[in-house]
């Protein structure tokens, strides 16, 4: 069986034995908001839009090109020019001015039509159209799985938060108390000074965590916001049940070669050198000729009147209409010859930007695999540090309830107290991110595989038993 199927079908069983998510704003809620608001997806929708026009442009270019131009000119002409004539009685030459005006209105129109027969770049741009359609599409769905990735990033970040504030709250209130009696007991001289300040000391260090924690809470909440576009009071987290499921298949080269066959961005990274491929051959058409069908008809319509004056100023008028209709039709070949080096700098430049592009296709395939097992690796770690970390955080529970019964008596000093409840909050906080991280590994290795979608998020969304305030 596929990965793609394996991982599926369990999704299916996973999602079908675990209860519903409890009521609220959960993790698929705040995707589909996400999906609504989100400028990052949004634009790359645009950017597909736009990538996607690249194949009827080229496929213009084959097709008849048809243009029409037209003029209208009204020119008027006032010019004078001597005349000799000989005397009719003496026979002397006589000089007088002629003048002469000219009136005319001339009107052109013509219409062009161009078919390519044969144009190498036309014809490889239609090919690299297709190329370039693709690469939308697959960036498209790129974005599309790092929305779920970016928002459920930022949901359990805010969870993280808002577990942080709550242990650093329940912390300081149970280091206040600890101040207050160890003030009591120095009062009637059962502790020494050095004890009080100790106490006092952490109730302030208690005090400055609790302004940070609430300070990374608010930080979170605005990056939630910021995918979004909305913000939340409260949230679904996963309960005590969450299950903690190991990759399926189980093998690290297995989710590799799924991640080099399906990822979207290696995807990209491949048709991106096939489309700078490509334009090796565009710019090399630049040295090819081209061979068009041109038809031509064009018509000019001249009306006007030319008037010459003599000397006595008498006018002879005489007419000047007259049109002209053309109709062409025939083959233009074009034989570049020279363009001053311009063709062959285009090519040396798609040369090196195919080279460049090669080299961008190896970087993210070393970074797929090495994404792709880290993320492996991540899960499985994962599984056994909660687990561990679940066991670390009964242990200082009980470390602690200890250390205070032996402070009660005098066998434990205040120091020891604070140490164990330093430890506590330390294992509290650690839990709660390591649950937030084994999530967020297993989606990431979906995403490195090319198989997340809604429904792999439908089953961490499954996972969502509790809702907490996150104010």
């Amino acid at each position: 069986m596929k990965l793609t199927q394996l991982s599926l079908a369990c999704a299916i069983s996973v999602a079908l034995c675990l209860p519903l998510a409890a009521h609220g704003t959960d993790l698929t809620e705040i995707y589909h908001r996400a999906l609504r608001s989100d400028p990052q997806l949004r634009e790359a929708e645009a950017n597909r839009s736009a990538a996607l026009e690249a194949k009827p442009q080229a496929l213009s270019a084959l097709l008849p090109q048809v243009t029409a131009t037209g003029g209208y000119t009204h020119d008027d002409v006032n010019s004078v020019s001597p005349f000799t004539t000989l005397d009719a009685i003496t026979g002397n030459p006589v000089s007088t001015n002629v003048s002469t005006t000219t009136r005319t209105n001339a009107t052109a129109w013509a219409v062009t039509l161009r078919q390519t027969v044969f144009r190498w770049d036309q014809f490889a741009t239609l090919r690299q159209s297709d190329a370039r359609a693709a690469q939308a599409e697959v960036d498209f769905r790129a974005a599309q799985q790092g929305i779920i990735v970016r928002t459920a990033t930022a949901y359990f970040n805010v969870l993280a938060a808002r577990d942080t504030l709550d242990a650093a709250q329940a912390s300081g209130e149970a280091i206040g108390r600890q101040l207050e009696q160890a003030e009591k007991r120095f009062e009637v001289g059962l502790i020494a000074i050095t004890d009080v300040e100790e106490a006092r000391a952490a109730a302030d260090q208690a005090k400055a965590t609790v302004i940070a924690s609430k300070r990374t809470l608010a930080t979170a909440r605005d990056q939630l916001r910021e995918v979004t576009g909305d913000s939340f009071d409260e949230l679904a987290r996963p309960g005590d049940d969450m299950p903690l499921i190991a990759p399926d298949p189980a093998s690290e080269d297995q989710w590799v070669k799924a991640a080099l066959d399906q990822n979207f961005e290696l995807s990209s990274a491949r048709i991106g050198a096939d489309i700078a491929r490509e334009a090796i051959s565009i710019a090399r058409g630049g040295h090819l000729p081209t061979l068009d069908i041109v038809a031509r008809r064009s018509g000019t319509q001249t009306s006007g009147d030319t008037t010459f004056f003599d000397a006595t100023g008498t006018g002879f008028p005489l007419g000047a209409d007259n049109g002209v209709h053309d109709k062409q039709i025939g083959l233009q070949l074009t034989v570049p010859i020279y363009a001053g080096g311009s063709t062959n700098s285009r090519v040396r430049e798609s040369v090196y930007l195919h080279r460049a592009a090669r080299e961008r296709l190896e970087r993210v395939a070393r970074a797929t695999e090495r994404g792709t097992r880290d993320a492996y690796l991540g899960v499985i770690s994962e599984i056994s540090r909660v687990t561990a970390l679940k066991q670390s955080l009964e242990s200082s529970r009980i470390a602690l309830t200890a250390t205070e019964a032996g402070y009660d008596v005098g066998t434990r000093t205040a120091v020891d107290v604070l140490l164990a409840r330093q430890r506590l909050f330390d294992a509290q906080t650690s839990y709660a991110r390591s649950r937030y991280d084994y999530v967020l590994n297993v989606l990431t290795l979906e995403q490195q595989a090319g198989t997340l979608d809604e429904s792999r998020l439908a089953r961490v969304n499954s996972w969502l038993g509790q809702t907490v305030s996150v104010k």
